[in-house]
């Protein structure tokens, strides 16, 4: 398979098309090889325009919906980021690649331990690629400028709004049950969090994100 081919074809064909104007976004996503980060019988399928499974509920977040998450974190070069789920390591990479200071959050600790290697390999080995529970974040090295999560959540973790900083921003697709999923973004003001929707997104749920159970009558 014509791997560079098929990037090319990604770039040009779910990016552009769906509004992704960011240059440093768009060279990184023509950069990073997408296949590199996925185990060899998913290679194939690296450039679809959906999300991929990895097996244990694991997804690889589909190249759009991903890169318009990040184009809405309007992030500067050096800005410090957690990615949140960060899985086989891709979304990762293509943030480093932009030249952003990545913390990638990995509760499996076989997929942290592939995305560290993964990384590696394909420069950029300066990731921090950390393992816990997702829905904690990795407070000690707070503030982030931004997090971002690569997968949905059915609402957002209490524990992120003390780790962004005064005008941090937090993107997720959010997808509570029984509702369309909407990618969001909420912005932090004077210590609290406003929240907008960006657009629609289909993205299966992070472990430990989905949301609690209401009480009911």
């Amino acid at each position: 398979m014509d791997f560079a081919a098929a990037r090319l074809n990604m770039v040009e064909s779910q990016l552009r098309t769906n509004r992704v104007i960011d240059t440093r976004l768009v060279e990184a996503m023509a950069a990073v090889p997408r296949e590199a980060f996925l185990p060899s019988h998913l290679r194939a399928i690296a450039y679809v325009d959906e999300d991929i499974a990895l097996g244990g509920g694991r997804y690889l977040m589909e190249p759009m919906v991903f890169a318009r998450l990040v184009q809405s974190a309007q992030l500067a070069q050096g800005a410090r980021v957690l990615l949140v789920g960060s899985g086989c390591g891709y979304g990762a990479a293509v943030l480093a690649h932009i030249g952003l200071n990545v913390t990638a959050l990995e509760c499996d600790a076989n997929l942290a331990a592939a995305a560290r290697t993964a990384c590696a390999v394909n420069g950029a080995g300066a990731v921090a690629t950390v393992q816990g529970p997702l829905e904690s974040g990795w407070p000690s090295a707070a503030p982030y400028d931004a997090v971002l999560f690569e997968g949905g959540i059915g609402d957002l973790p209490p524990a992120f709004a003390a780790q962004v900083g005064e005008g941090g921003r937090l993107l997720a697709v959010l997808a509570p049950p029984e509702h369309q999923g909407k990618a969001t973004l909420w912005q932090k003001f004077a210590g609290s969090l406003t929240a907008r929707s960006l657009f629609d997104a289909a993205t299966p749920l992070l472990p430990g994100m989905a949301r609690e159970p209401g009480f009911v009558f």
